[in-house]
């Protein structure tokens, strides 16, 4: 073959080489080429032009910074890949090549159809009992942009012309048996059927993925996520974001690469610990008992209490004095004043709306007491009102304590050192329950109050946030009144000038002349929501409070939710709909994978002796493929040598150590916990004393979890 192909085919597979089974695959791939460099060339000629054009103010800004996302994340995703963008092709009423993205030629032709497109389902679904219209498929397998092997399936006997259609494995299949490395690998090409199904689900309500090990649960959810993106009305660009949560930070940076791409950018992704600043430094709960209580989803509910105790109003009125005369203000006026409180609105942010109509009642009562009297203040304006009642220190002091600033951190301390307060703001905690939960620091955080902070802080708000808001507020308000004072004397000079006092009158220009860029404002929080969607990955092991940190961001209470109750650490007695009804999902859909995909049949069979003597009734899947390596054994001095027996044997690859904390990584060997082995895979597992690992569940649940990691070999060490 020629070095301009794009195939690179070894020897062995000369017979795929057949100009009459590649000829069209190689012109369309050159059409493909070109409109590449097009298409490059032009998006970073609009994206140049977008950053180049001028930023605004308001929803204008907000477009530009849109648009420029939108332009960033097409670009990186055009120049990622270059004709590998093709996953491959079906044949049926038409030839149509799948794609990446969707890709066409200067006069419109469609080159590549995007893979999350209706018309590109056969690609992924099509199976010989249901063809769904295909006559034949095509997958390609690429290698630093050539393509090093391709596989083709018919589905009908007109398929068979023009087709290498006598391979003895499947493009999945094989792709079974290839190297792992620190990141997970391309699969979108390998798609099975049963996860396509999955990743094509509707997004209204909650919808479940449960699979044991090796069912490409990950790959689903990730994929279902930029599939999601991509369709939903509700969820695409603009509309509404995407938060997908994983179990720890291993885990996402493996996962780091998958949806780029995919041509997804804008998806968020975090840890529960990411949600609030908290996490990074929080250690596991060490009393066992302590977490248990904490987990329990009424403690996020006591939070509302506990601030009920802080907007209180008066019981007691009070008389606030102006230069023109004194207002009563009893505590029918202070409750009309929390009741402007807007729903929703946290506490801190509320303070001021609360504020507001107050001094709006006490300017009303000033009036109309003069206006019953027959005195009029002409010359007294609302602000000057306001301006005195905001001056009078008996009145902010009153305010300040009937509606205080809270810090959440604060409150939330006050829980753990204040027994009568938790009491009363929990009163379901029995005696013991409150003692138990007491203790000397009281913000020596750990991950058990999480869910608690992160109430707080969603119901309460952050203090500084509010100050800083106020504080810009008031500083764009002396820009005005300076401004104003401005236009005024401008309007005076130019008296004659009808256009000029048009244009200084307009609310636009004078708006432009305030330097909001110069304004000190607060970070967004990327994470707080609200969220359209929410994924999350091995779900089984949230508590009910956890779980109320994402009902929370998402409010459509629409999630995909990843996970397998057999491999819960702490147990999972009920079902998926029990389970997410109680702790206030709504409406749940159930979706089961029960293939395993990576985990060999030899290594499989003996971790499920190992988890069915836990939990007899665990999901264990059906593993499709031998590695006819068996499960090796042997001593913890074993270790060493076996690893560098595998290195030497095996230049490409990963493995990694579970079980031994002494054990310092090298080079394509990382050492884990079994439970920051979730999520995971590697060519070679050595599992070390795994009889350590504990009694019951948590240690059968940890030592299935630890050996389903394995992709080609499991080595099993004692102490």
């Amino acid at each position: 073959m020629s070095e301009e192909s794009v195939f690179d085919l070894p020897e062995r597979l000369a017979a795929k080489a057949d100009p009459a089974l590649i000829a069209d695959d190689e012109r369309h791939f050159a059409a493909i080429g070109a409109s590449l460099e097009r298409s490059i060339a032009d998006v970073a000629e609009r994206l140049e032009a977008a950053r180049k054009a001028p930023g605004g103010v308001g929803q204008h800004a907000a477009d530009r910074d849109r648009e420029v996302h939108r332009l960033t994340g097409r670009l990186n995703a055009l120049r990622r890949y270059g004709l590998d963008l093709c996953l491959g092709r079906i044949v049926g009423e038409e030839t149509v090549y799948i794609g990446r993205l969707g890709l066409t030629d200067a006069d419109g032709r469609r080159l590549l159809l995007d893979w999350r497109s209706p018309a590109a389902e056969p690609f992924f679904g099509a199976t010989h009992g249901n063809p769904m219209g295909l006559v034949s498929r095509r997958r390609y397998r690429w290698s630093g942009g050539r393509i090093g092997d391709y596989w083709d399936e018919v589905f009908t006997p007109e398929g068979l012309e023009g087709n290498a259609a006598l391979d003895d494995q499947s493009a999945f299949i094989a792709s079974l048996g290839s190297t792992r490395s620190a990141r997970m690998r391309d699969v979108l090409g390998t798609i099975q059927a049963d996860q396509d199904a999955v990743i094509r689900a509707g997004s209204s309500g909650a919808l479940v993925v449960d699979g044991g090990p090796g069912t490409g649960k990950t790959v689903v959810a990730l994929h279902r996520a930029a599939y999601l993106v991509y369709t939903d009305p509700r969820l695409g660009h603009h509309r509404g974001d995407v938060l997908f949560v994983g179990p720890h930070e291993p885990y996402l940076a493996y996962v780091a690469d998958v949806l780029p791409s995919l041509g997804e950018e804008g998806v968020q992704t975090c840890t529960l610990r990411d949600l609030l600043p908290e996490g990074a430094t929080a250690p596991p709960e060490p009393d066992a008992e302590v977490a248990r209580l904490k987990a329990d989803a009424r403690m996020v509910a006591a939070i509302e209490p506990a601030i009920g105790l802080y907007e209180r109003v008066p019981k007691q009125g009070m008389t606030v004095d102006t230069p023109w005369d004194s207002v009563w203000l009893g505590p029918d006026d202070w409750a009309e004043a929390f009741a402007a409180a807007p729903n929703g609105v946290p506490h801190n942010e509320a303070r001021d709306d609360v504020w507001e109509e107050l001094l709006a009642i006490l300017v009303d009562k000033h009036m109309v007491e003069k206006h019953m009297a027959g005195e009029h203040d002409a010359d007294v304006s609302e602000e000057q009102l306001r301006r005195a009642f905001r001056r009078d220190r008996d009145l902010v002091r009153a305010f300040g304590r009937a509606w205080p600033m809270i810090a959440p951190n604060d409150l939330v301390g006050d829980l753990w050192t204040v027994p009568d307060y938790l009491r009363m703001c929990a009163p379901w905690l029995d005696d013991d329950g409150v003692d138990r939960l007491q203790r000397a620091d009281a913000q020596a955080w750990t991950a058990a109050d999480l869910p608690i902070l992160d109430a707080a802080r969603q119901r309460i708000g952050d203090p500084e946030a509010s100050r800083l808001r106020r504080r810009r507020e008031a500083e764009i308000a002396s820009e005005r009144e300076v401004i104003d004072k401005v236009v005024e004397d401008l309007l005076e000079a130019e008296d004659d000038n009808e256009g000029a006092m048009i244009m200084l009158k307009g609310a636009d220009l004078q708006d432009a002349l305030v330097h909001y860029e110069d304004l000190e404002t607060a970070d967004p929080d990327l994470l707080a929501g609200p969220f359209a969607h929410v994924v999350v990955d091995e779900a089984q092991e949230l508590t009910d409070a956890e779980w109320q940190m994402l009902l929370q961001r998402c409010p459509s209470r629409s999630f995909t939710i990843v996970g397998d109750r057999a491999q819960a650490r702490h147990g999972f007695t009920e079902s998926w709909t029990e389970r997410l009804e109680r702790v206030g999902m709504g409406r749940v859909r159930t979706a089961s994978l029960s293939i395993n995909y990576r985990t060999p049949e030899e290594v499989m069979a003996e971790a499920e002796r190992v988890i069915r003597a836990a939990l007899p009734d665990a999901n264990v899947p059906t593993s499709v493929r031998r590695s006819g390596i068996p499960v090796g054994h042997g001593s913890r001095a074993d270790l060493d040598g076996i690893l560098e027996a595998w290195l030497a044997a095996h230049p490409e690859g990963t493995a990694c150590v579970i079980g031994d904390p002494d054990f310092a990584p090298r080079p394509r060997v990382r050492s884990l916990t079994p439970e920051l082995s979730k999520g995971l895979e590697f060519d070679l597992v050595v599992l070390v004393g795994p009889e350590g690992f504990g009694e019951g569940i948590e240690g059968a649940v940890d030592r299935y979890v630890a050996m389903t990691r394995a992709t080609q070999r499991l080595v099993v060490l004692t102490d």
